[in-house]
């Protein structure tokens, strides 16, 4: 061991002995804290006297019981801040930092040395700083500057200095294994080996190996838009769910984690990613899939097609009559062009059109729809439109409280009257009871009784009509909806020359859909746009922060919409255009569209390029099979290059694969999907391949990420890696058609060490002009 690496390891030897100290002493300290929560709260009433005899005594009751519960939560508090000081000391007490940099402030003569690692640390004194952590503003000079100049900024202002040395460690269990001089990238010895390394069932921070480009990522905060366009295995994910724990940090005192959701892909997805922020020692925000929902606002009302049944529909049923005239619906109703088109359509409803429910009761109608109507339209027309509906809805209500007047003398009160339980007869007689002239033998008495009884079963009856008016239910907002598909609607929607193409098909299709009682995936949101244009919007002002990962497979409609549904929440969207695989897609090529939600100046757009996930020979190959994919940049690490095999028959197939899949489990892979292009596929594929060990078959409501071996549909390991791919069958007969190379692509960038792709007869054209031998060994 030369002289640098044992001062170095004395460091890291004193490091590790405050770390022991802390632990020991925060253990105490922290059960402690525990035994007196448990204790408070198993004597929180033996020390409390209760006296409500006079108003003093009531008083002094309810001071007691105020300082009880304040004593607890202060005691909850305490407990809890060092219940997660010995989280922080646990999780960094084996390899306590990662990085070093020199730093000379500009203007003193000395050179600070600055240790970096997932959390801060100080010595006994608690004011020399041992370890800084990761997103603190030092530290961003150590992923964003070689050698030389360099500055960070404060809340100070910008510090300028000389970066004199850039060092990594790899540490393991208080040893220092090795160390590393860096210079321009975070050093490749380093992230070779992590990358190397096989894939988990949870994806994990890296904050060692964060590169430049995406620091910027993670540290930026001046935007209310960030947009992220990254190449597949380019980090993006890793480094918003970093970024997230940065911002945590940063505004420590102003935000929380559950003011920040993250729209996920699928619910296995979310599985994947929910250990990232723990592992940073933050707590987890929410995280929701944007049909999740849907379904909470509109399951109630509707059978909402999810968007994985949609793509299945899409990718199966190219022959169906309706096809053409589906994907027409799905692409005009993901349009900018029709989210204008359904405001347009709310603003007529302010002249005519409205449709109304009749208010009925004990199945006789009160007040029709088109007394409804009517009021509606001539009455307080000059007011916005929200506030004639809350006009309508007061109107009704007094309505209500008239026919309940009528209502109390007919006959069929006086039944309900006689079925009444002795409880509930005993309430009204106390309740009567309590009155200044109860008098059980008068006349009057039995009279009142009555009234009472009466008035309890009317209002009991009519509380379900009141709630429905409250709630607004008596806009038919189905039939509003359907309206919007009528031949007559077309010049309210579109100007001359501007209706879509299969506008009058589409309307027919839909009319139909909604007749059933069925919502199609491409309806939903404009559904629910037109829905709160007309009751309110229900924005969420609580959340600050809005997260959307494969944020290509999102309708510029929806982005729309999940604008108005959080107006206080600034907005980071991840994606990737070469990984569109929806419909819709075929008209949303960039996120230049979405520059508008906030402004140009509001918006900023980071590019990352370079693919780390796969090896150099998969990402060579793959960046062949789509457009301008020559941009994307490998990180250079070795491997096997991808292999095609050409087989005669399905049965060969799956010889094949169970015959690879053993290769790759004695070559040391965890993980091996088997990637098909649809559910059906997939299904098939598993009951062949059943005597694989631990096989499992991922479905679309499959809620967490299993290791091992799998079955899954492509769109559905998006997000995902594996060590190693099998594309289960590649031929022209599966993927023949243009608008299937996304889907092809998203399955093979999966895999990060092998990739095996078998076709049954002639494999897909998007293979002819990827070059054979150089790039893909090929057999059969």
């Amino acid at each position: 061991m030369n002289k640098e690496m044992r001062k170095e390891q004395a460091y890291l030897d004193n490091v590790m002995e405050t770390i022991a100290k802390q632990i020991n002493e925060v253990e105490a300290d922290t059960e402690k804290r525990k035994e007196d929560v448990i204790n408070i709260r198993r004597h929180f009433w033996d020390d409390l006297k209760i006296n409500m005899d006079t108003f003093d005594d009531y008083l002094e009751t309810i001071i007691g019981m105020r300082q009880q519960a304040q004593d607890l939560s202060v005691s909850q508090g305490t407990h809890r801040h060092a219940f997660n000081r010995l989280s922080r000391l646990k999780r960094i007490e084996k390899v306590p930092y990662f990085g070093r940099i020199d730093f000379a402030e500009e203007g003193t003569d000395d050179t600070e040395q600055i240790r970096i690692g997932v959390s801060m640390l100080t010595d006994e004194t608690n004011e020399n700083i041992l370890i800084y952590d990761w997103r603190a503003p030092i530290s961003s000079v150590y992923y964003d500057y070689p050698p030389g100049p360099a500055e960070y900024s404060t809340p100070g202002g910008i510090v300028r200095g000389d970066l004199e040395k850039k060092l990594q460690y790899n540490i393991s269990n208080g040893l220092i294994e090795s160390m590393f001089d860096t210079s321009l990238t975070i050093g490749d010895e380093i992230l070779q080996g992590v990358l190397g390394k096989g894939s988990n069932k949870y994806m994990h921070s890296i904050v060692a190996t964060i590169q430049r480009e995406q620091n910027k990522i993670i540290r930026n905060v001046r935007g209310s838009l960030l947009i992220v366009q990254g190449a597949a295995g380019s980090g993006k994910t890793s480094a918003a769910l970093q970024r997230i724990a940065y911002i945590l940090y940063k505004y420590r005192e102003t935000l929380k984690a559950n003011q920040i959701i993250l729209f996920s892909p699928n619910n296995m997805f979310s599985s994947y990613v929910s250990h990232v922020l723990p592992e940073l020692g933050e707590e987890n925000m929410q995280q929701e899939t944007f049909q999740d929902y849907l379904e909470y606002r509109l399951g109630k009302s509707f059978n909402v097609e999810d968007p994985y049944d949609q793509l299945e529909y899409l990718l199966n049923a190219a022959g169906d009559p309706f096809y053409k005239t589906r994907k027409a619906s799905i692409q005009l109703k993901a349009s900018s062009s029709f989210f204008g088109a359904i405001n347009r359509y709310r603003e007529s409803l302010e002249t005519s059109g409205m449709i109304f429910k009749g208010i009925k009761f004990r199945g006789h109608t009160l007040i029709s729809s088109k007394q409804i109507t009517e009021i509606f339209y001539s009455k307080d027309t000059s007011l916005r439109f929200l506030n004639r509906i809350e006009k309508l809805k007061e109107w009704l209500i007094r309505e209500i409280d008239k026919i309940e007047k009528t209502e109390l003398s007919k006959s069929w009160v006086q039944g309900e009257i006689e079925l009444l339980s002795k409880e509930e007869l005993q309430k009204v007689f106390t309740q009567l009871e309590k009155t200044e002239d109860f008098n059980e033998d008068s006349f009057n008495f039995y009279e009142k009784q009555h009234k009472v009884l009466a008035r309890m079963i009317v209002r009991r009856k009519l509380k379900p009509l009141r709630k429905r008016v409250e709630a607004l239910q008596f806009i038919n907002i189905k039939r509003l909806y359907k309206q919007l598909f009528e031949n007559s609607m077309s010049t309210k929607l579109w100007n001359e020359g501007e209706v879509p193409d299969r506008w009058g098909e589409v309307c027919v299709l839909t009319r139909e859909m909604l007749e059933e009682g069925n919502l199609f995936q491409e309806d939903a949101t404009p559904y629910l746009l037109l829905k709160e244009l007309i009751q309110g919007f229900q924005s969420n002002t609580a959340i600050k922060h809005v997260l959307v990962d494969e944020a290509q497979d999102y309708s510029v409609f929806q982005f729309e919409f999940l604008k108005r549904l959080f107006p206080a929440a600034r907005m980071t969207v991840l994606g990737d255009f070469n990984q569109a695989i929806f419909a819709h897609a075929d008209n949303f090529e960039d996120f230049h569209a979405l520059t508008s939600l906030y402004g140009q100046s509001e918006t900023e757009s980071i590019v990352l390029d370079r693919s780390y996930r796969s090896t150099r020979q998969i990402i060579d190959f793959t960046r062949q099979l789509i457009p301008e994919g020559e941009q994307i940049k490998a990180f250079d690490r070795e491997g096997e290059k991808p292999a095609l095999t050409k087989l005669a028959d399905h049965a060969e197939l799956h010889e094949e694969i169970i015959a690879k899949i053993d290769y790759l489990h004695n070559s040391g892979d965890h993980t091996i999907a088997v990637i098909c292009k649809t559910a059906a596929e997939s299904s098939a594929a598993y009951q062949a391949l059943s005597t694989v060990r631990d096989l499992k078959l991922v479905k679309k409501n499959t809620g967490e990420y299993q290791q091992g071996v799998i079955v899954i549909p492509a769109y559905l390991a998006k997000g995902i890696e594996f060590d190693a791919v099998i594309l289960y069958d590649a031929s022209n007969q599966v993927y023949g058609e243009e608008n299937l190379r996304r889907l092809f692509y998203t399955a093979c960038t999966r895999a990060m060490h092998h990739l095996q792709i078998y076709s049954v007869g002639e494999p897909s054209y998007f293979l002819d002009n990827v070059g054979t031998g150089e790039l893909l060994e090929t057999e059969g």
